[in-house]
């Protein structure tokens, strides 16, 4: 046998276009081991590494760059895709719960969770932060995949969804915590709905139980103008003030949204280093308004990027929402300066993986190996002077051939490697006549 050397390596590709921290590199690779990156460069210096390779990858004419990282999702909610339509929130979620109340069970959660992951990673999305009714399959669906998901126990009070009593929650967000601490591919998480669905007691316990599990939280915040309404009249306080007050907010949580932002809740978001995910196709398709996302850039807070569920926004295309948190803000702001490509493109990939506490994002040695691979042939893709403005302004989820996770090919050509998609596709056709039966007689 012989002897290991420095250069031993299990994976390397080459003869890329690759997105690396300092820039664009034509004509370059990464060479991975033990799940992570351990050199990034031009061809000529991966020339030992490549000696060294289990595998060695020829990428040429491809663009490598890194996973996108989805921090606000609904996978589960692929099962309603296009059900309830034209309304605004408040409305739109009380036809939504009948549907979900009539159908949801493990099983059905299960199907639902691998076709919305499903749809991300085909995307080239690596990593999703998850919020849905029986966290376990979005759990299970990830690991199957291959991909990265954070999830946990999504809190309501009263009786839920999933049939559960609220006592019973805080103990069950627990157990998960614990089941699945060990797994690198899930990160437990708390997930309570809102201000407006959890009551203060329930958001307190919350806020106990993630500094004792050091979990991380995912909260729908200020997504519309009733919401901020109703946290005024039972709270005398914004929504920002109220999650402060019951002491949910710091560096482990996420805040979806934030469109309605009032005077000193920017604040309170920069003080306590809390995450802002912004979902501006569901914000747009569902009438909620624009999120004030170059004021939180100029603030110093960490905006990262969401695509909200499949029922909201339609489709859970990473790549719309990238462009649009690009090009939205210059409209709304009237200067095309606003919003870089550069900024766009952090908040879908590194940015992401901050508020999610992953090693990813970037593709520079020590990170872990979470990368994607994109087509150059398409037309939109000739000439190429800069692979940030075409990734965010140009490219689509049609361009993504390749998707790596830790190093392992989890997409090959376009199609999943460890998912038979077409038989989930199939179940659910089976399931689409009992969904489009639950809402109907509801009232319009």
């Amino acid at each position: 046998m012989s002897e290991a050397n420095e250069f031993d390596c299990d994976l390397v590709l080459h003869g890329a276009r690759v997105v690396a921290p300092a820039g664009d590199v034509d004509g370059g690779g990464i060479a991975v081991r033990d799940g992570r990156i351990v050199s990034v460069g031009p061809d000529a210096e991966l020339a030992a590494w490549r000696s060294g390779a289990n595998e060695v990858v020829d990428a040429s004419g491809q663009l490598l760059a890194p996973g996108l990282v989805n921090t606000h999702c609904h996978a589960g909610d692929s099962l309603f895709r296009g059900l309830v339509e034209n309304l605004s929130l408040e409305a739109w979620l009380e036809k939504v719960w009948i549907a979900e109340s009539a159908i949801l069970d493990p099983h059905t959660t299960s199907l639902g969770a691998q076709l919305g992951l499903a749809e991300n990673l085909l995307a080239g999305v690596t990593s999703v932060f998850d919020m849905f009714w029986f966290p376990d399959t979005a759990a299970e669906a990830a690991r199957q995949l291959g991909m990265r998901v954070a999830t946990g126990g999504l809190f309501f009070d009263g009786v839920g969804i999933d049939g559960k009593e609220q006592a019973v929650r805080l103990d069950e967000a627990r157990a998960f915590c614990e089941t699945w601490r060990d797994e690198p591919l899930v990160t437990p998480s708390l997930n309570p709905h809102a201000t407006y669905t959890v009551g203060p007691q329930q958001l307190e316990g919350v806020a106990r139980l993630a500094e004792e599990t050091g979990a991380l939280v995912t909260v729908h915040a200020a997504e519309t103008r009733q919401e901020q309404s109703t946290a005024r009249e039972r709270f005398d306080a914004t929504v920002l003030q109220h999650l402060e007050a019951v002491g949910l907010l710091g560096p482990q949580t996420v805040l979806a949204h934030c469109v309605h932002l009032e005077p000193g809740d920017l604040e309170i978001i920069r003080a306590t280093d809390s995450t802002v995910a912004h979902n501006p196709v569901s914000n747009l398709k569902l009438g909620s308004g624009i999120a004030p996302v170059p004021e939180m850039l100029d603030a110093g807070v960490r905006v990262t990027l969401g695509t909200d569920g499949p029922i909201s926004g339609n489709d859970m295309d990473p790549w719309l929402g990238l462009r649009l948190a690009a090009i939205l803000h210059k409209g709304r702001t009237m200067n095309p300066t606003t919003v870089s490509a550069r900024q766009a493109f952090d908040m879908a990939t590194v940015r992401g993986a901050e508020a999610m506490r992953l090693d990813t994002g970037v593709l520079e040695a020590g990170r872990l190996a979470d990368f994607i691979l994109l087509d150059l042939d398409g037309p939109h893709a000739t000439p190429l002077f800069d692979a940030v403005h075409h990734l965010v302004f140009a490219a689509g989820r049609a361009d993504v051939r390749d998707v790596y996770v830790g190093g392992r090919r989890v997409v090959e050509n376009r199609r999943l490697v460890h998912l038979d998609l077409d038989a989930v596709r199939e179940e659910i056709g089976r399931l689409a006549p009992r969904i489009a039966a639950t809402l109907e007689g509801a009232a319009g």
